[in-house]
């Protein structure tokens, strides 16, 4: 019997980029430097909080917008890095991982015929989860090196559609982070008009030059923006799936019909852990700027008599390399090439995309053990 015919709603979607290297990777026995995970463990007081939660009880459905003492918590950090104060039982969400908190916040503002604005290279959840709610990505293209957003480019792609732009500081792929006067232009480009934005800041903690400019900030961008962050990213947790987000009284009730419905909620012991290793090391977070740029710098340092050469990453814990110098392969296939050949997993930066433009880089991930950094050094500086 044959299975009813199904027009695909994304017919050009495939598997993901990450997905389809990292087991090539696991299938080749390479060193898996594409998929952004560490390979360290987490703290040990949080696993241990994570333990006694569920062996204490708390195995059943939690609030639907998260648990109370977690909410408590992202509120007084938010206070504390931004100097925004966010009503925990109205504006505070918590969500099954950034990526849930991005397409409900797509799902809940997003109609047919809407324009969202995007910047490329651009994470690959954002673009399906606008066509599915039958709206129209204008991709703003950001040119290597340094990637920097042209706010006159932005202008001209607002239109009296442009429902929603999203922004991704520190970004991910290039590292790249978004400083004052971005955020200064941004306020004025949306100042008297009915656009949302969408901040994915997962990686707020992770910068190395400046401060991180949230969208949380600025009250004048508060007021009309979704703030999405990640405990994965935070607390080297990302199999754990557990983020939030920020967002005015108004944003967070649609937000929320949205959340009930595909999610509902979030695992009940993992919050409640969370909420007690927030409290318990607040300054956890502070110190990972400085405990990434060691990774960073070393990764830098294994290469440096490679033939890739780095570009910049003043943020996340990529790195960008061009490898011009080594072949004239595509990015996809000297990704495939560099991974079954070389022993070393990387992701083409073509992968983010849109309209698949190939600058000859790669994405390394350096969130790792710094034997594992050192073993894919050698490797490197041997192709």
């Amino acid at each position: 019997m044959a299975a009813p015919a199904l027009p695909s709603r994304l017919p050009a979607v495939g598997t993901t980029i990450f997905t389809v290297m990292s087991r090539l990777a696991n299938e080749h026995g390479a060193i898996n430097l594409s998929q952004g995970f560490p390979d360290f463990a987490p703290p040990a007081l949080l696993l241990e909080r994570v333990t006694h939660h569920m062996q204490a009880g708390a195995n059943q459905y939690p609030p639907m917008a998260g648990v109370l003492p977690l909410r408590e918590a992202i509120a007084e950090k938010v206070a504390r890095l931004y100097g925004a104060c966010y009503d925990v039982e109205s504006e505070i969400t918590v969500t099954a991982g950034a990526t849930q908190a991005i397409f409900t916040a797509i799902a809940a503002c997003v109609r047919p015929g809407d324009e969202v604005i995007v910047f490329a290279p651009v994470y690959d959840s954002y673009l399906p989860a606008i066509t599915l709610q039958g709206g129209a990505a204008k991709v703003i293209n950001l040119a290597p090196p340094h990637f920097r957003p042209d706010w006159g480019e932005v202008a001209a792609a607002i239109t009296p559609r442009t429902r929603m732009i999203i922004l991704n500081t520190p970004h991910n792929p290039t590292g790249t982070v978004w400083t004052a006067d971005d955020m200064a232009a941004l306020s004025r480009l949306v100042r008297d008009t009915d656009i949302v934005l969408l901040g994915d800041e997962v990686y707020e903690h992770i910068l190395y030059t400046g401060r991180h400019e949230s969208l949380a900030r600025l009250p004048e961008l508060r007021e009309r923006s979704f703030v999405v962050s990640s405990f994965g990213k935070t607390y080297h947790i990302t199999g754990w799936k557990v983020a939030y987000c920020l967002a005015p009284k108004e944003l967070t009730t649609e937000f929320r019909k949205v959340h009930q419905f595909n999610v509902f909620t979030v695992h009940h012991p993992s919050q409640l852990a969370l909420a007690d290793f927030m409290r318990a090391e607040p300054g956890f977070a502070d110190g990972l700027a400085v405990f990434y740029r060691q990774k960073r710098d070393f990764f830098r340092k294994q290469l440096e008599d490679s033939r890739f050469e780095l570009l910049p990453s003043d943020g996340t814990y990529f790195q960008l390399a061009r490898y011009d110098r080594i072949s004239d392969l595509p990015d996809t296939e000297f990704a495939r090439w560099l991974t079954t050949e070389k022993g070393v997993a990387v992701i083409p930066v073509s992968a983010f995309m849109p309209d698949g433009t190939d600058h000859g880089l790669v994405r390394f991930c350096f969130a790792k053990n710094e034997a594992t950094l050192a073993a894919a050094g050698e490797k490197l500086r041997a192709v």
